[in-house]
């Protein structure tokens, strides 16, 4: 399977996670900094959370690894928690601002 079709996949699997107190999945929400598949399969992913002390952020990251694992030609995924550059509003998708009354 080429990588872009690996990419593809973790994106439909990253859609599937929810933080617990917002009704949006994470890659819409902007929290997605980076997904990068190396040629081996092993997955490496930035991501952020909407506030620094986020009490859901382990349960959020770990949902993430085990989804991302999950998919077919990913052999390990590191998930790093960055706040650099810190998220707000705007990174998130048109659907997620209408969804949460942005719009």
């Amino acid at each position: 399977m080429e990588k872009i079709e690996i990419e593809e996949k973790i994106v439909t699997m990253l859609k599937t996670v929810y933080d617990p107190e917002i009704p949006v999945n994470v890659y819409d929400l902007g929290l997605i900094y980076r997904v990068d598949v190396a040629d081996n399969g092993a997955v490496e992913i930035d991501m952020t959370l909407t506030a620094p002390h986020c009490p859901v952020a382990d349960f959020i990251m770990e949902d993430v690894r085990q989804k991302v694992e999950s998919v077919e030609g990913v052999t390990a995924a590191t998930i790093n928690l960055v706040f650099d550059p810190p998220w707000d509003k705007d990174m998130m998708s048109e659907e997620a601002k209408l969804e949460l009354g942005f719009l």
